[in-house]
């Protein structure tokens, strides 16, 4: 290979002193949620550092319990040199509590700001301070659709929001079963992939700004700006025709059952189009061969003045103890090398925009690092940000009450939502 950053100069004052030996022996610890595949996956991200530096990286992986256990170690004075996080707003805790070195007094920020979009530096920065380097991201901004039907019927993939909605009533004229496979059934949690509708089509039809602002309750839940994105989001839940079942198909649907009547056992075709992350693969009817038989494309933009936004998730690394070798770590992984390994063994897409995309070679991620890549705006899932009473309470049964009442009822659902958030 061509041995990437670990012959020469990188742009990273603590790097290269690593890359020189400098740091020989010395130890880091790291703990993140990644166990089993994923560990492994990590393990070979950390290979040709701890190889190429003399450093030895001590990961600790715990899954599930991975934030709930960094909180204590945080709070006891017990922290690991670095962790990932996959909440931003968890950073900011530990940001404003004065537990996390700030990266801007030392790190190459040019460099930075080179290879991420302003989202991701917004995103890992508090108050002035940088304190997190992003290394992993996902997307939700996705169609699946069936590839030979469309084909068949004589159907392009939409660019435009407008070409969208022709062609969903084109779907309807001629006949063809419902353009839109929605549900919104999911247990405890039911109502979840509406929110991610709205957040979606918000950050088309407001932008990022406004968006946060209401995240943030900055404005109320029930905004005007809200309001208009919701009327987007009605006129493909509730026009008649387009969802597969009408609004009692959405609602008493399990997520997981949709995506088999795009492609259904027997072959038919009985909705055309599902909006969901890349996860929804493994859900389509057995047999169902990505991306032959079925793929996806972009949501499209709404407004051109808002770009292409992206809504998805992602990992950043945060530094809790100051040390030269730690600094060499951080800096590692905001290099394109760091993503390398885990690029090829597959399941892993970069936020940072000097990865080449030919690095890619697994579906759907080489699609997805694309997508990720040409956003103009990249934000995370306003619910999870939310307090917990509205993000993953009113908001969702808000959006049941709404699909029940064939969308009927949008000022009183959406002030609802305003009214019981909390105080203080």
């Amino acid at each position: 290979g061509d041995g990437g950053g670990s012959e020469g100069e990188t742009p990273y004052e603590y790097l290269n002193m690593a890359l020189a030996g400098e740091y020989d022996g010395t130890e880091i610890t790291l703990q993140t949620q990644w166990t089993e595949s994923e560990e492994e996956k990590l393990l070979a991200v950390l290979a040709p550092f701890e190889e190429a530096t003399g450093i030895t990286v001590l990961h600790e992986g715990l899954a599930g319990d991975h934030e709930t256990v960094l909180t204590v170690r945080v709070e006891g004075d017990d922290a690991p040199d670095i962790a990932q996080i996959a909440q931003p707003g968890k950073m900011q805790q530990f940001a404003s509590e004065g537990k996390l070195v700030n990266l801007a007094d030392w790190i190459n920020m040019d460099q930075l700001e080179s290879d991420y979009i302003d989202s991701f530096l917004d995103l890992a920065s508090y108050e002035g301070g940088t304190y997190g380097v992003w290394f992993k991201g996902d997307l939700k901004s996705i169609v699946w659709y069936p590839v030979q039907q469309f084909a068949d019927a004589g159907y392009e993939v939409p660019t435009t929001w407008d070409e969208l909605v022709a062609l969903s009533d084109q779907i309807v004229a001629d006949g063809n079963g419902n353009p839109w496979c929605l549900a919104v059934e999911s247990g405890d949690a039911t109502g979840w992939p509406a929110t991610d509708w709205l957040e979606d089509i918000l950050l088309r039809t407001a932008g990022g700004d406004v968006y946060d602002q209401w995240t943030n309750h900055e404005i109320p839940f029930n905004d005007p700006a809200v309001l208009e994105a919701a009327g987007y989001m009605a006129d493909i839940y509730f026009t008649p025709d387009y969802a597969w079942g009408g609004t009692t198909g959405i609602n008493g649907t399990w997520i997981g059952d949709i995506p088999t009547f795009m492609i259904t056992d027997t072959g038919e075709t009985e909705c055309w189009m599902h909006k969901q992350a890349a996860w929804i693969r493994d859900f389509f009817t057995d047999g169902v061969e990505f991306p032959a038989d079925v793929d996806f494309f972009y949501f499209p933009p709404i407004k051109e003045e808002h770009g292409s936004p992206v809504l998805g998730s992602g990992d950043m690394m945060m530094m809790f103890n100051d040390r030269p070798e730690v600094r060499a770590l951080m800096e590692y992984f905001a290099t394109p090398d760091a993503a390398k390994p885990w690029i090829e063994q597959g399941g892993f897409i970069s936020p940072n925009q000097s990865v080449p995309l030919d690095w890619y070679s697994d579906y759907p991620n080489d699609q997805l690092a694309a997508i990720l890549n040409g956003a103009s705006t990249f934000r995370f899932d306003a619910s999870d940000a939310m307090p917990a009473e509205v993000g993953q309470g009113t908001f969702w049964s808000g959006m049941v009450d709404w699909i029940a009442a064939d969308g009927q009822n949008t000022d009183e659902v959406f002030q609802a939502i305003e009214d019981g958030w909390p105080q203080g």
